[in-house]
């Protein structure tokens, strides 16, 4: 099994936020597939490409804005012909909470919407995407010269941008439906089959060969190449992503966790979630909770 990446953010916690400024990206500089609990936006400028979100498989191109929600699978897929030019932004949701006990907005939304409908992909309007461009910079600039306030700035500015992104999905008008637009039909329909049933335990090459009516080879040819991933490896970063919701979601002993995610190892699923976070389920769990016990006591003092 390839290993896959833990990704590293930088470790001030006033504020949680990274940002990777106009990254040319081609198929050998591209991370590998990855699962963090940050929130997550990419924005294309230039190039081509497939980005393989979750179990949908988009192709890449200029204007385009992919919302990835925390806990979610996503690999993106550089041409080498024509390499991807992008602006990839992370944070901690904590820093687009609610403004106001009173007001039921909340920036959230754009990815709440996203994971509820399946839908990540956002091509930006060409008259927006000098805006997004310039809040995009804005924030780069802020966060690379680290003056007084930049802290504020930073999240004033990211909080704007967002603003804005919830607005136009809102208008219906001016939001394409993201659907799969890269596969075979047979790969789409397995990785919607997968996206409900990864944590049976009968879920393997020969059975899912069996479902798609293609062969083995062919699935796992086709597979790795459109996604970038193989497919036990996919199925385990699945089930390790429902592993960490319902550790934080039900009161569930781990040895049941690992049951219900399709381990009858309890060493092996331990293994597997330490790979995919870093951390034992168990401290995975204590950690989390404490970092969200924090949140809500800062709100209620706020």
């Amino acid at each position: 099994m390839q290993k896959p990446l833990i990704k590293n953010f930088n470790n001030d916690h006033l504020l949680p936020f990274d940002i990777v400024f106009k990254e040319k990206k081609t198929p050998n500089r591209e991370l590998p597939e990855h699962l963090h609990d940050r929130y997550e936006f990419v924005y294309i400028y230039s190039g081509k490409g497939t980005f393989f979100l979750n179990q949908m498989l988009y192709e890449m191109n200029e204007g385009d804005l992919f919302i990835i929600p925390g806990n979610t699978i996503h690999q993106a897929l550089p041409d080498a012909e024509s390499p991807i030019t992008a602006t990839a932004v992370f944070f901690d949701p904590q820093l687009i909470g609610h403004y106001s006990a009173g007001d039921s907005f909340t920036n959230r939304q754009v990815f709440e919407r996203a994971r509820k409908y399946k839908n990540y992909k956002l091509v930006v309007p060409t008259d927006m995407r000098p805006q997004l461009e310039e809040k995009l910079k804005q924030m780069h600039e802020e966060w690379e010269q680290h003056e007084a306030g930049f802290r504020y700035a930073v999240q004033l500015q990211l909080n704007s941008l967002l603003i804005r992104i919830n607005r136009l999905i809102l208008k219906e008008s001016h939001h394409q439906a993201a659907t799969s637009d890269v596969g075979p039909p047979w790969l789409l329909n397995l990785l919607q089959h997968l996206d409900q049933f990864h944590t049976d335990q009968t879920v393997g090459l020969s059975y899912l060969a069996k479902h798609t009516s293609v062969s083995a080879a062919h699935l796992s040819r086709v597979f790795k190449q459109l996604t970038g991933m193989n497919i036990t490896d996919y199925v385990n970063a699945k089930r390790i992503s429902t592993a960490k919701e319902l550790l934080l979601s039900t009161d569930l002993g781990i040895d049941t966790i690992a049951h219900n995610c399709g381990y009858e190892s309890l060493p092996y699923f331990h293994k597997l979630f330490k790979k995919f976070t870093g951390v034992t389920p168990g401290l995975y769990r204590r950690k989390v909770m404490k970092e969200m016990s924090h949140q809500i006591d800062n709100t209620t003092l706020d």
